[in-house]
Order: structure tokens, then C-alpha cells, then sequence
């Protein structure tokens, strides 16, 4: 099941040949090897001898989210002692998951991020300071390592956190880009203007962000990542992936979405029925990995809301690309007859001057309702600024969430628990 050639950027979207042998082979190997796939076709009398292409991947049951917690090690296809590595994910949406990879899952994992950051412009002739943990099971760190290493670029490995040491080392070592989080690099350019720090005479030119969304549905900045333009003369570039799929999407120069890489992985967008829908509408990430030895999926419903464009980028690339996540469907909230997702309040929060930093916390009411609660820093205490903030978010939103003032030590705390990899900005107290 090894993977070992590199994705052709300039693959058409409609399935390849490859691709459909790709799926056969995946079939076979889940039908020999996984207990949990054994039993689902069993269960459903799915004769796997009649899926013969991609077109024929709707005949098939999808795989949930509950599915892979539940049932956890019935998805594991190999012995204990051919799992090289176990990592895990965050459990944003839940409890955690494990994910046992093998050997050649490690190099597949290599692979893709390999052809990730040729993709965001990469070169041997970059040095990348790593400003997020390789610790705790996270797949992200361990793969943009792995990724960088195999381009043959520089690597600083300084982790998450401390602003004044980041710029310390980027003074000393001079870094062409970083990797990080978003809001993050807004903490980055706060610190620099307190310390004086120019930071477009610095060496860093570019940066690759993860974890959260810097441009709308139409691929324009969003206020986070227009906040960070605004300051710093760098190129962006944005990615999506998750632990499970292990596969990223990741934007080229163009910033036009995430580039699909067919090679790793078959990407579908679904509707409410589990049926596909078409360009520039809102459906669910449903992927089925290729080349996977450990824990590979079949039809899984990531529970991420995007949509796709399949016109040919400027780049020369021509395989479909995804927006950036709208959304997740567990974390949809609706709240006095409005539809939120929590994407669309963190850009709310984030363009305004007043607040400083944020968490936002769903709960359920008496009577089963959803309720928001917002714990903000403000830029100061004060009715005036109580006031134009309060006024700011109603007329934005049409409704008033409740709001709590805290300290920048106390949401420090609430967004970097003891278990937390990245900054936790939505918390959902909901049954």
C-alpha cells in the first residue's frame, strides 16, 4: 500500500485510471485486513467486486466521526508490531481519536507534505522556523517536519509560544518563513512594535499558517489575515487537513484555496443526504485515503463544511481546490433564530479594535436552546468601550450574546489547557 511517487501537480480532475486501480486495490486491502470495514460490508451485502471506479463510490455507506471514536482499533489493518508511530487528534469534536501509522505512512505522510510546500512556493534555498509543537501526538508538526526536511530547506525548531525568543532567533538566524498559527502572528506583531522590532527589514518573507481560516469563502483576506498584511510585507499561505486523513490541502501563490492532491487521497463534498454536490456550494469533506497502511478510511465525513472550485488555477495546476472551512456541522450554532458557524464569529471579533483577545462558549439552556457566551479582553475597561462593543456586535449579528470581561491571563488559560496543541478558541458545552 506504500506510496512512493510524487503527486503530479498538473492532474485533471476527473478521476484517473491510477486513482480507480488506487480505490480497487483500498477495497481489497479493507476487506482482508480491517474489522471494522469487513463487518459494515458485510452488514450492508456490499459485493466490493462491483466498485470498479471512482463514480462508484456513492453505493458505498459513509464512515463517521463516531464511527472512528467508537470504534477506534477495530479501523487498524496491521499487526502492533508495524505500527512505527501513534498520534492523535486534538478531539475538537469530541474524544480523541488514535491513528497508528505505519513505516510507509510515516514516508506517505513525508510525501504529502513534501508536495505541500513545493506548492506554498518552498525550496531548498528556505529555512522555515517551526513555530508549533512536534510533541503530544500532534500529526501536524511531525509532518511539516518531515515535509521540510525531504525539500532538503532549513529548519528551526523553536515550537509554540514566547514571542520574544521567536524574534530573538529570527534576528539571529534569519529565517525566510515561519509556520504558524495565525493569531498567533498577531501576537508576534504586537510584540515587535513594543520591542521596536521593524519587521519588514527582518529576513522572513513568507509564512505558512495552519489551524485557522486568514481569507473568506471567495479567497480575499479575512480581517486576521488582512491585519497581518497590514503590518508585516508577507506572503500568506493557507492549509487545510486534519490527523485522519493525513493529507493536506495547501494554497499556492495564487491564494485561490487548497490544492487536492489526487494521488493521496479521493476528496468528495456531500450534502445533507449524502449526495454530491457541485462547484461553489456548501458540502461536507468526505475523503477516502489512498496509499495508507495503518488506519485507512473509506467515504469518512470529517464534519468540515467547504466548498470546492474546479476551474484551472493561474498556477498551471488543474485538480479542484477548497475554500477555506466555513465551518464544522457539529459546532453550528443556532442562536435566536440565527445560524452561526464559529469561523464567522472569530472573524467578527477579530476586525473589532475593542477586543484583544476572545473565547466563545456554547451551552445549552433550560429549555434546550443554544447559548453564547463570549469572554473577551478589551482594549480597556470602560462604559464606553463596554458600549461600543455591545453596539458593534448587535448590529453585526442581530442578536446580543452574553459577554464576560476577563483578564489576558485568564484567557491565556482557557485557550491553552494543559492538553491543548493549539489555541482553543471555541469551547462547546453542549450535550
Amino acid at each position: 500500500m506504500a506510496i512512493s511517487n510524487q503527486t503530479d501537480p498538473a492532474k485533471i480532475n476527473t478521476p484517473s485510471q491510477k486513482q480507480n486501480e488506487q480505490l480497487k486495490d483500498l477495497l481489497r486491502y479493507l476487506s482482508n485486513n480491517s474489522p471494522f470495514y469487513k463487518e459494515l460490508f458485510s452488514t450492508n451485502n456490499i459485493d466490493i467486486r462491483a466498485i470498479n471506479t471512482v463514480a462508484d463510490l456513492p453505493l458505498l455507506p459513509v464512515t463517521t466521526k463516531d464511527d472512528l471514536q467508537k470504534r477506534n482499533n477495530d479501523f487498524l489493518c496491521v499487526r502492533i508490531e508495524n505500527v512505527a508511530e501513534y498520534m492523535s487528534t486534538s478531539g475538537t469534536l469530541g474524544s480523541p481519536v488514535t491513528i497508528a501509522l505505519t513505516a510507509n505512512d510515516l514516508e506517505r505522510l513525508a510525501l504529502n507534505e513534501y508536495n505541500s510546500f513545493l506548492c506554498a512556493d518552498g525550496s531548498k534555498a528556505d529555512t522555515y522556523q517551526l513555530m508549533l509543537t512536534l510533541d503530544r501526538q500532534f500529526m501536524a508538526g511531525i509532518a511539516y517536519y518531515m515535509g521540510i526536511r525531504k525539500i532538503g530547506a532549513g529548519l528551526i525548531r523553536l515550537g509554540p509560544g514566547v514571542p520574544s525568543m521567536q524574534w530573538e532567533t529570527i534576528l539571529r538566524i534569519k529565517p525566510t518563513a515561519i509556520v504558524a498559527v495565525p493569531s498567533f502572528i498577531l501576537k508576534l506583531l504586537q510584540y515587535a512594535k513594543e520591542a521596536g522590532i521593524d519587521v519588514n527589514q527582518t529576513s522572513v518573507k513568507k509564512a505558512i499558517c495552519i489551524g485557522e481560516n486568514i481569507r473568506n469563502t471567495d479567497f480575499s483576506l479575512n480581517i486576521l489575515g488582512r491585519k497581518i498584511t497590514e503590518s508585516w510585507n508577507i506572503k500568506l499561505y493557507s492549509t487545510y487537513a486534519s490527523t485522519e486523513m493525513q493529507t493536506a490541502f495547501t494554497e499556492c501563490g495564487q491564494g485561490r484555496g487548497g490544492h487536492y492532491q489526487p494521488d493521496l487521497l479521493i476528496v468528495e463534498l456531500l450534502d445533507e443526504d449524502n449526495q454530491p454536490v457541485g462547484p461553489n456550494t456548501p458540502g461536507e469533506v468526505t475523503v477516502t485515503t489512498l496509499g495508507v497502511e495503518g488506519m485507512p478510511l473509506l467515504r469518512y465525513k470529517t464534519g468540515d463544511v467547504c466548498m470546492y472550485d474546479d476551474e484551472p488555477c493561474a498556477c498551471g495546476r488543474t485538480t479542484l481546490r477548497l475554500t477555506p472551512l466555513m465551518g464544522r456541522k457539529k459546532q453550528m450554532i443556532k442562536f435566536k433564530g440565527t445560524t452561526l458557524y464559529p469561523p464567522a464569529l472569530f472573524d467578527l471579533l477579530n476586525e473589532m479594535d475593542e477586543v484583544l483577545d476572545f473565547v466563545i462558549e456554547v451551552s445549552t439552556n433550560e429549555i434546550g436552546l443554544d447559548q453564547v457566551l463570549l469572554y473577551l479582553v478589551p482594549t480597556e475597561e470602560s462604559e464606553e468601550c463596554d458600549h461600543r462593543i455591545r453596539a458593534y456586535l448587535q448590529a453585526r449579528l442581530r442578536v446580543s450574546p452574553q459577554i464576560r470581561y476577563v483578564s489576558p491571563e485568564a484567557i491565556l488559560k482557557m485557550q491553552f489547557n494543559e492538553a491543548s496543541r493549539k489555541p482553543i478558541k471555541f469551547i462547546d458545552k453542549r450535550g
